[in-house]
């Protein structure tokens, strides 16, 4: 059975660093996984990317051809809204298995990993991102993930651990 992980989270909670250690760890157990991540598809056409909800359609678009593609996973990370969630999910075809992960931090520590990342742009910016970080809670809410990773709390391995153990559970069934 194929398995769609959708990781969600706001700007430096540790999506682009779960998801493709995730992709690495199911490579390892014999699993067929494309990691889809907005910003790398977003990238591909800046610093004249006609606007986001472009890259948003491509990158549901490109989910959606990978689990068509013969893959036993599809790891698409990005985003950060209940939407944006819910319409990668209905690229899922038909039997297979989905996992939503919220991935969350504290403000403290997503704008230090920002102000360390040369590649961030605005979420450098302490306004811009305290405001998000703001209404997240709210967001995961309404995202009603099946599991939440706090990366305050969990270094990546056991993150990655959880969600091989929970891609298994929907294999199953469980």
């Amino acid at each position: 059975m194929s398995v769609l992980v959708v990781v969600v989270g706001p700007q430096a909670s540790g999506k682009s660093t779960i998801a493709p250690a995730l992709g690495e760890r199911l490579r390892e157990g014999g699993d067929v996984v494309a990691v889809v991540e907005l910003d790398a598809l977003a990238a591909m056409a800046l610093p004249t990317l006609p606007g986001w909800d472009v890259a948003h359609r491509i990158y549901e678009a490109v989910t959606g051809l990978w689990l068509r593609s013969g893959t036993t996973c599809v790891i698409a990370e990005g985003g950060a809204s209940q939407e944006e969630a819910a319409r990668l999910v209905r690229q899922a075809p038909a039997g297979t298995a989905v996992l939503v992960v919220g991935v969350t931090t504290s403000f403290a520590v997503a704008y230090e990993r920002a102000l360390a990342d040369p590649t961030r742009g605005l979420s450098k910016q302490h306004d811009f991102l305290s405001g998000v970080y703001a209404r997240w809670p709210e967001e995961l809410r309404r995202i009603d993930p099946d599991v939440v990773l706090d990366t305050t709390e969990l270094d990546v391995e056991e993150c990655v651990s959880r969600l091989v153990a929970e891609v298994e559970r929907r294999r199953l069934g469980a």
